[in-house]
């Protein structure tokens, strides 16, 4: 059960950083386009900054450190895989 959960949790954690990571990339891509004067979204992304991304990242690092919590005591109580 506590593996089924673990990898559950990682597997959202996967998805998020690809999400996140397409979301820099379409940030970078706006911002060049921007300053080029071609409109590739920055006005979109800029209002879905708050609703969305800024969600999706407190996501990922709440669930980065709760994954090291849960990896750390598994070792410190001795039910984790041996190195």
């Amino acid at each position: 059960m506590k593996d089924k959960v673990l990898n559950g949790l990682n597997t959202v954690l996967m998805l998020d950083t690809f999400f996140v990571l397409a979301a820099f990339v379409w940030f970078a891509a706006a911002l060049i386009g921007r300053s080029l004067d071609v409109p590739l979204g920055f006005d979109l992304w800029y209002r879905l900054w708050q609703p969305v991304f800024q969600p999706a990242i407190g996501v990922l690092m709440l669930g980065a450190i709760a994954s090291g919590i849960a990896s750390w005591l598994s070792k410190r109580l001795g039910t984790g895989t041996p190195n």
